[in-house]
């Protein structure tokens, strides 16, 4: 492992070359690039497919997403780009899919993007921590991105702090899940009507999009979105290849089994147990995860030099 300090080269994440490869994911998995989910995707993506990877992260621990400017990931490609690597893919789960989308609307060198429980729009930033008795509460006019210093256009959430604190807790604690906020951003789309400028222009997108997401997930209406995304590909002139992965069970970590595996041996259950879908249609959220590892191999497989 190699670990590249953001202040050296315009990113916070880690390298982890493999000897010879000429293809690289930047991943944006876990809340810290060297965390231990982050990890285990990156022994998952090098034994099974044998690329390199550069996992990135907002800054060291920080859990929370605003202001990140998406230059970062365009450092990281001239990063990989000056270790010789030739072919740049993009994959990233929940608020990251969301990053790894705009991301790639911005840089046509990524040629491969995969998106995991991910919007069609840019959400507002938020923060992690501890305020008044909870753990995370809504930036005040503050995207979770920014491009060459601006913050762009966003969604923003139905409610101030302290109320955004509580209504999470009360919607996770009404259906029995670890944490859940669908019914926040349903509000929110009423109370906004999202905007053009907020949509992730995924027309912009080169390559093989995949688009990853389950009807149970509770955090968001992750199926609609990228419906939504799909139907703005067919209007819209596009060279991308896009591929919609919409499942019924599958709660928000609709991950690869593999990946998941790799991470826990005794399998993915212990993930998706943390909502009550999982609890409730424990098989066919395996069945998801299996069929995820299907197409996600067979995508990267294919695109890899």
């Amino acid at each position: 492992m190699k670990k590249i300090k953001e202040t050296e080269k315009g990113f916070y994440g880690c390298y982890w070359p493999v000897e010879g490869a000429k293809s690289a994911l930047i991943a944006m998995i876990g809340d810290d690039c060297e965390d231990f989910l982050a990890r285990s995707a990156v022994k998952w993506v090098q034994k099974k497919y044998g690329i390199s990877v550069l996992t990135l992260s907002p800054a060291k621990k920080d859990y929370g997403h605003h202001n990140q400017p998406v230059e970062t990931v365009g450092a990281g490609i001239t990063y990989l780009r000056n270790h010789g690597i030739e072919k740049f893919g993009v994959i990233g789960a929940s608020t990251t899919a969301m990053f790894s989308l705009v991301a790639a609307s911005y840089y046509p060198e990524i040629t491969l993007t995969i998106a995991m429980s991910g919007s069609d729009f840019v959400m507002e930033g938020f923060y992690t921590g501890k305020r008044d008795g909870y753990g995370e509460w809504p930036g005040e006019g503050e995207s979770s991105l920014t491009f060459e210093g601006k913050p762009l256009p966003y969604l923003p959430y139905a409610y101030r702090h302290p109320e955004y604190g509580k209504k999470l807790k009360e919607e996770a604690k009404a259906g029995g899940d670890m944490a859940a906020s669908r019914k926040m951003f349903d509000e929110s789309e009423r109370l906004h009507p999202i905007q053009e400028e907020e949509r992730i222009k995924v027309e912009r997108i080169k390559g093989k999009l995949l688009l990853i997401g389950a009807e149970d997930d509770v955090l968001w209406d992750t199926v609609r979105y990228m419906r939504r995304m799909e139907e703005r590909l067919n209007r819209l002139p596009h060279d991308c290849q896009v591929e919609v992965c919409a499942y019924e069970h599958g709660t928000h970590f609709v991950f690869p089994e593999g990946m998941v595996k790799t991470m826990l041996p005794v399998g993915g259950d212990q993930l998706t147990k943390l909502f009550a879908a999982g609890r409730k249609y424990p098989r066919e959220c395996k069945e998801t995860r299996e069929d995820i590892d299907r197409r996600v191999t067979a995508a990267i497989r294919e695109w890899k030099v």
